[in-house]
Formats: C-alpha cells, sequence, structure tokens
C-alpha cells in the first residue's frame, strides 16, 4: 500500500496546478453505475481507487445500482449528474426526444455473455431451444438484455418468446444459475468465468472476444462509457474535462497492469470469495476494454444497427450527437503515458 499512497500523493501535487487553473464549475459529481464490480466497469473503480478523480479536483459519488437500466433512471430522475453505462443507452434517450451524450469509453466490446444453464438445458442446441425458458439478466431493460434480445432475432425469436429475469450482477446471479431458477444467463464477468469454472454455464455467444464481438454485430460495438444529458456537459464543460482526463488515465493503466496489480486495487467484495476467477476474469476482458477512451468511428452505426434490429420503429438519430471524441484527444494530449 506505501507504492500506491506515494502515487497518489504524487498525482495530487503533479496535478494541482491543472485544477487551480481550470475552475470547475460542479466540483461534486455523482455518477450512476449498474454493476460496479463488473470488469465492464473497471476504469471508472481503477480512476476512483487510484484517486484520478481527486487528481483533478473532483469528489466523485459513485453510486451502484443492480443494472444500467436502473442507473440511467437515476440520472433521468435527477438524483445522479452522469451514467457510467453502456453506450445505446444514448440512442434510446435521444430517440426519446431526451438527448444524452457519451464522452469518454471504457469498452471496446460489451463483454457480455450469454449462456445456458447445463442443470436445466442439458440437450441444448440452438438459440431456438431458448423459447419459453427464463433468461437472467442484470436488469431488464440493460445491455444484457438488449444482447440477448439480438441473439433471439437472429435466430428469429421475438423478446416475448422468452421470461427475462432480473438477477443483478454479483453473487446473487451465480446462485440463480446454481439453483436453476434461470435457464440461460446473459451476464458479464467476474459472474461468467465463476459459472464457467464451476462447470455452472455453456457459452452460446461470448462478446469479451473482439473478433467474436464484430461478428455478433457486424462492426466494432462500443460499449461502458461515461455519458450524460446534453445540458449537463454544456452547462460544465471544465468538470466534464476532468472527469474524461481521469478515465483516459484509469484505462491506459489497465492496459499496463498485471492481474496482481489489479488485485490490490479493487475492493475486496469484487473478487467474489475467489482470487483465482477474478485473475481469469481480468485477463479474459482486459483486451475488450479501451485502450485509450475514444470510441471508434463506426461504432455508434453499429449500436444504431443493433438496436434496430430488434426495435423496427426506432427512428433515426443524429448519430454525431450522441458521442464525442472532444475531451478524450484533449486528455490524451495532456496525459500521453497515462
Amino acid at each position: 500500500m506505501q507504492r500506491r499512497d506515494l502515487l497518489l500523493g504524487g498525482l495530487a501535487a503533479a496535478s494541482a496546478p491543472w485544477t487551480l487553473a481550470q475552475a470547475l464549475e460542479k466540483p461534486k459529481v455523482t455518477i450512476a453505475v449498474g454493476g460496479k464490480n463488473l470488469f465492464y466497469y473497471l476504469p471508472l473503480t481503477i480512476a476512483e481507487q487510484m484517486g484520478y478523480f481527486k487528481a483533478e479536483g473532483l469528489d466523485v459519488n459513485i453510486v451502484d445500482f443492480a443494472g444500467g437500466s436502473r442507473a440511467l433512471q437515476a440520472v433521468v430522475g435527477g438524483s445522479a449528474d452522469v451514467v457510467s453505462g453502456a453506450f445505446e443507452h444514448t440512442i434510446n434517450m435521444h430517440a426519446k426526444g431526451q438527448p444524452m451524450r457519451a464522452f469518454v469509453l471504457q469498452g471496446a466490446a460489451p463483454q457480455i455473455v450469454l449462456g445456458v444453464n447445463p442443470k436445466t438445458m442439458p440437450n441444448f442446441k440452438s438459440v431456438a431451444d431458448l423459447k419459453g425458458k427464463k433468461i437472467g439478466v442484470t436488469a431488464p431493460g440493460s445491455s444484457t438484455n438488449v444482447m440477448v434480445n439480438f441473439v433471439l432475432a437472429k435466430a428469429g425469436l421475438k423478446p416475448s418468446d422468452v421470461s427475462i429475469v432480473g438477477v443483478g450482477a454479483a453473487n446473487g446471479a451465480v446462485a440463480a444459475m446454481r439453483a436453476g431458477q434461470i435457464d440461460a444467463i446473459s451476464n458479464l464477468d467476474p459472474v461468467i468465468t465463476l459459472l464457467q469454472r464451476s462447470g455452472d454455464l455453456r457459452i452460446i455467444s461470448d462478446t469479451r472476444v473482439l473478433a467474436e464481438a464484430e461478428k455478433v454485430f457486424g462492426g466494432p460495438m462500443p460499449a461502458g462509457c461515461l455519458y450524460a444529458p446534453q445540458p449537463f456537459l454544456d452547462k460544465h464543460p471544465q468538470t466534464a474535462q476532468a472527469l474524461v482526463n481521469a478515465m483516459v488515465r484509469a484505462n491506459k493503466w489497465i492496459q499496463q497492469a498485471g492481474p496482481g496489480e489489479i488485485i490490490r486495487v479493487v475492493p475486496e467484495s469484487y473478487l467474489l470469495g475467489d482470487r483465482a476467477v477474478y485473475i481469469d476474469g481480468f485477463l479474459a476482458a482486459q483486451k475488450a476494454l479501451s485502450p485509450d477512451g475514444l470510441f471508434p468511428a463506426k461504432g455508434p452505426q453499429t449500436a444504431f444497427n443493433a438496436l434496430a434490429s430488434v426495435e423496427p420503429k426506432l427512428p433515426k438519430v443524429d448519430l454525431n450527437a450522441i458521442y464525442t471524441n472532444d475531451l478524450v484527444k484533449k486528455a490524451m494530449a495532456r496525459y500521453p503515458k497515462g
């Protein structure tokens, strides 16, 4: 811990002139997240635990919810400022006339894994076999639910052909599978690796692998990111830039980190009682995390196509209005090495 304390002190000292020179409009920021322990949101935890937010003059309060849709509701309801969640929510919100913009990427691929329960579906042969079954997701309406809908649609099934069950993103999800309460699950690491190692999961689709994610979605599919209502970004540009600075540093640190370093930084509760499983999960997820925070140019169109495939009435939206790379580029210029 001494090394980390020294590092935090150095970060704060090095960043003090920057934070003094750039007055933050809103130093206290509340970020809503759905399943903070997931590798999907690891950059958020690293930015918090390594002191990157504090080094930018921010006092960040992270509120954890059962899934991304709940986190989004917190911002819509005014109890949080920013969402750490799935990119595709920005499309849905624009379609509803509530413009939100993503401004720093955490995940280069969704990292969502869809798998069946070997106990309740020992004879599973294809996605069509899921008709009439119970599928666990982090929370109804979340990105894990979108993944299910997308895979079902490609197999000719409708969302109404299955029963969606919210199981969260931690031990509750693991218990639901092991008890046979659900027939399949759409979730993320470390939940997936834990179930896989204990023989309680047979994987159907794995978007932790960049190549497979692009094959599933037909292109680069941006995943976890920070997004906020457009009025928040307009009113608090320096605050948004400070958030991005911290996240870009976290992204870069993760790419250079080893499993042992990750274990030392994240809270003990993230390990779900098994350090070896957490290490395996990190190694599986590391390449699916964004190396720099930039959104891929073709990503927004891929996300729109994925949503439109399961929501045929989804109206067209201005894809340039749902994200920006401007703040990330400024952060990369300031912190070229992380």
